[in-house]
């Protein structure tokens, strides 16, 4: 088998392209492949495939293909352009590779791939790519993603915001929580940022809708119940965002309590905090010890702890009357409580009451969301950060879209 033969078969080319040659390029550790196309074979319209007159040839332009050995290999061809009655001039397609691309789609295809695994610095080491060149790689595989993405129902939204730098900077991820991908990313955590999302989808995508997990953060709360006739029948507040506000409240009335003993010289909650915030899978002995011995002491943190932990029965309810019985009995034990960071968290969850008993309903949960929004903060920590919003948004859809970004 000759050079021609050998890179006619090995690129998968067919009539009417064939190798025309193979220049084997020593100095520069190089092998140029040129490629040519039958002229008795008719050209075809890209847009509408009529067969078309032939208006010119391209200049000589030139792909990046997979290695030969150690050799860059390198395609070269010039592409026929027609004139079409109905779309002008067009280039026709070539099978090697995308339009406007410096690469075959079985380079891009590896790259991706590669992608997958490590970071852009790394693809440029590897396949000896400049940064835009790896960039664009990323770019046009998301594009393209996106753009095949299917107008497929989604049930279950989480949105949740991540950080993007230092100084209180988000991003606002919406995630599908049953395919267990992102939808959408938008710059910020306000109101005007979850209204781009919706205003994005169609009535048909927001009727298909069933329900909408959130944590209790008012601006994306007022943005879905605008955007949604029905918003607060389909708001959900995640049971793990609520449990943390409880806990919050619980520390601030350990933290004020224990300033107030240290000035008496009472070194009771000294490493307390743990003990008490654990959740009751995580507790140890000595932990269920050290609660025992705040309870018995009288403390107000000890009555604190107590009423956040009679709140999480709540989650256990499977009729919604009953739970909602169940949370008028435990909100006038909380609000009684002279506990200020208690009422405070108390009078919160009445007011959001409706999106918490959503939960025993639907048992949705961010749970999806947070694990993706861990892997968002592992793709930033091993690129050391992005620098501008867009790459962020790009590097978070590229890896956790669930988007098909191969070449056709």
């Amino acid at each position: 088998m000759d050079d021609r033969s050998l890179y006619q078969t090995i690129l998968g080319l067919k009539a009417p392209w064939y190798v025309n040659s193979v220049e084997v390029r020593i100095e520069d550790e190089e092998v140029w492949v040129f490629l040519e196309r039958d002229k008795q074979q008719d050209l075809v319209c890209p847009e509408c495939g009529r067969v078309c007159p032939g208006y010119d040839r391209s200049p000589e332009r030139r792909w990046r293909h997979l290695d030969t050995c150690q050799y860059r290999t390198v395609l070269v061809a010039r592409i026929p352009r027609v004139q079409c009655p109905e779309h002008g001039v067009r280039q026709i397609t070539i099978p090697w590779g995308e339009d406007r691309s410096r690469f075959t789609a079985l380079f891009e295809a590896t790259a991706i791939r590669l992608l997958q695994e490590t970071t852009l610095l790394g693809l440029t080491r590897i396949m000896g790519l400049s940064w835009d060149e790896a960039e664009g790689i990323m770019r046009r595989a998301v594009a393209r993603g996106l753009a095949r993405r299917e107008d497929r129902p989604v049930r279950l939204i989480g949105v949740d915001e991540t950080s993007f730098q230092k100084r209180h900077e988000y991003v606002t991820v919406a995630s599908d929580l049953e395919r267990s991908c992102v939808q959408w990313v938008g710059d910020g955590r306000g109101k005007e940022t979850l209204e781009q999302y919706w205003a994005g989808c169609s009535e048909k995508q927001k009727g298909e809708l069933e329900q909408v997990v959130l944590d209790m953060w008012e601006p994306y709360i007022n943005a879905t119940t605008e955007a949604l006739p029905d918003g607060y029948e389909r708001i959900v507040f995640d049971h793990f965002h609520v449990v943390k506000h409880l806990n919050d409240a619980v520390d601030r009335v350990r933290r004020a309590e224990h300033r107030k003993l240290r000035e008496m010289g009472d070194e009771r909650l000294t490493g307390t905090k743990h003990a008490l915030l654990k959740g009751k899978r995580r507790r140890k002995r000595q932990d269920w010890a050290t609660i025992r011995k705040i309870r018995d002491s009288g403390l107000k943190v000890g009555r604190a702890w107590a009423i956040k932990e009679a709140a999480l029965k709540l989650w256990t309810y499977r009729s919604v009357t009953w739970a909602r019985k169940y949370f008028d009995h435990w909100y006038f034990w909380a609000t009684h409580s002279r506990l200020d960071p208690i009422i405070k968290v108390a009078k919160m969850m009445k007011r959001h009451l409706k999106g918490i008993l959503n939960y025993i309903k639907s048992g949705a949960t961010n749970a999806t969301a947070e694990a993706i929004n861990s892997k968002i903060q592992e793709i930033k920590y091993c690129a050391r950060g992005y620098r501008n919003r867009a790459n962020f948004r790009m590097a978070i859809m590229f890896h956790c879209g669930g988007l098909e970004m191969n070449p056709c």
